[in-house]
């Protein structure tokens, strides 16, 4: 059986949807990565805007775009391309990918701005004082909870505003 271009654009958006961020369990759709897709004659471009210009992981979600997508009948060749013509910024996660890094321990703020107060994700209180601007990854700080004594690491707002 033959898939139509359409049936293919679908099955590859599903696979896109299963691939993990390498740093963190939330599908790289899911945290926003995925600027757009094309599809033309079995050949796919996929772009991504990566959270921070310097991420060291875009360079495995890239194999494994191509690993995944080269594997759909109809797809002959895969493109990754990491573009900057608009910046990442909180805005473009999904309420499930908030949902799972917050279930991860990771605290995910709603605007994306230094101003807004950092949620401790275990016990919920803003009772929080930043410990290292520079967390385990260049994408999070490390935060402390007064609250509930947990550490906690917190996406940086790669801008002032999402």
């Amino acid at each position: 059986m033959r898939t139509t271009p359409l049936d293919l654009e679908e099955q590859i958006w599903q696979a896109l949807r299963e691939i993990e961020d390498p740093e963190l369990p939330v599908a790289i759709t899911d945290l926003g990565l995925v600027r757009d897709v094309r599809v033309e004659e079995g050949r796919v471009l996929v772009r991504l805007i990566p959270t921070y210009s310097a991420c060291p992981a875009m360079r495995v979600i890239g194999d494994d775009i191509r690993r995944r997508l080269l594997a759909l009948e109809g797809v002959r060749e895969v493109s990754v391309e990491v573009t900057y013509d608009e910046p990442w910024t909180v805005a473009r996660m999904t309420e499930e990918g908030r949902r799972r890094l917050t279930a991860h321990g990771l605290s995910v703020p709603r605007r994306g701005t230094w101003e807004e107060p950092v949620t401790c994700p275990f016990c919920g209180s803003t009772q929080t004082t930043l410990e290292n601007l520079f967390g385990p990854t260049l994408c999070r700080a490390i935060y402390y909870c007064r609250a509930c004594g947990n550490p906690i690491e917190r996406f940086k707002p790669p801008l002032d505003s999402a």
